[in-house]
């Protein structure tokens, strides 16, 4: 299941949106959406989670939670 972050704050690394979803399920792609001509975040990324089952309870743990002071929205991506 692939699922939306955002409002992330922009110095939120891929690397910190890994492990903040793995703490509730297996993470197989994690892309933090960057701007080409800065390469700074664009406060967003998608997630990928195999288990379905996971990827909810990562998406009701998640969503509205505090990351680097901003309150972050968590969806299923479309």
């Amino acid at each position: 299941m692939k699922l939306l972050a955002r409002n992330l704050s922009r110095s939120t690394t891929e690397q910190e949106l890994r492990v903040l979803f793995s703490a509730h399920g297996a993470v197989t792609e994690c892309n933090l959406v960057l701007d080409q001509e800065t390469g700074k975040s664009k406060g967003f990324a998608f997630i990928e989670m195999p288990d379905e089952k996971e990827a909810k309870v990562a998406l009701a743990n998640l969503h509205e939670t505090k990351v680097s002071n901003n309150k972050i929205r968590v969806k299923i991506a479309q």
